[in-house]
């Protein structure tokens, strides 16, 4: 399996060398039983064998029951130009394994560490991995930074999930009672919804969502930024005027939140972005 795995990364960097330009394979980050999970690396055309590069983990929506990677590949595809690595990560749902939201968690969980983890073969500075994810996905996102328990029981819990930085696109970040998914976590929010999992330490987060969202109120969001800016965690919010639920999928968002996307990681003093 190693050496299944270097080889295509090899062929991956070398490929991208060759085309000068994005291209991609498809890793697995984490075998159960049968059902090999994997994420789609998109890197920079020019990818230099001495220099390390940030990272882009995206976990897509669709309420821990449905959703593909391909929601977010116009913008693995863009940021792999500025020198970012990108991985779109596929993870259990619903419709397609059965599985509830925490199993979408625990993988989710183990795809961060799957990438911090493997930072030397991917040519990674891991004090640069960020990661993005939109309604559900960025839940996903944010867990990772905030929850600590949901984890996969083969996973090497000495290895951080935990993101440098967050992009969020309309994320349902609160899941406790009244908020979106209470029904299928019950209880169990505690140790699941980021609203009631923010602490010091929290990393800097840009949220970007339509004012007329209807699964998430402005009011949750606003509340979100004040209890960031409580434990004093940097949290930029943008809203999109007369936009509902998953506007940044249409074609005309694409450019005005890439562009915030980008300003937001360049204002960062860890990170430096290429022309």
């Amino acid at each position: 399996m190693k050496k299944i795995f270097s080889l295509s990364l090899f062929v991956l960097l070398t490929g991208i060398c060759a085309a000068q330009q994005p291209a991609s394979t498809f890793v697995t980050y984490k075998q159960l039983d049968t059902l090999a999970l994997k994420m789609e690396v998109i890197g920079p055309a020019k990818l230099e064998k001495n220099k390390v590069y940030p990272a882009i983990v995206y976990f897509y929506g669709g309420g821990w029951s449905r959703g593909s990677t391909a929601s977010f590949k116009r913008y693995a595809e863009y940021f792999a130009s500025k020198g970012f690595v990108n991985f779109l990560v596929d993870y259990r749902v619903k419709s397609r394994q059965g599985t509830t939201p925490f199993e979408s968690l625990k993988d989710a969980k183990s795809a961060m560490r799957f990438v911090r983890k493997n930072v030397a073969q991917f040519h990674i500075d891991p004090n640069t991995i960020i990661a993005a994810g939109g309604s559900a996905g960025g839940q996903l996102a944010a867990a990772c930074a905030l929850v600590e328990k949901n984890n996969e029981a083969s996973d090497d819990l000495s290895v951080s999930p935990k993101p440098n930085a967050l992009v969020l696109f309309n994320p349902v970040i609160d899941n406790g009672p009244g908020g979106y998914g209470y029904e299928r976590v019950k209880d169990d929010y505690l140790n699941f919804s980021p609203m009631h999992n923010i602490k010091k330490g929290t990393p800097p987060t840009l949220i970007m969502i339509g004012d007329k969202d209807h699964l998430i109120p402005a009011a949750t969001i606003q509340k979100y930024k004040a209890e960031m800016e409580k434990v004093g965690s940097r949290c930029d919010l943008v809203f999109y005027p007369g936009q509902e639920h998953g506007f940044y999928n249409k074609k005309e968002f694409f450019e005005p939140t890439k562009t915030e996307m980008e300003k937001f990681l360049g204002s960062l003093p860890f990170l430096t972005l290429t022309n």
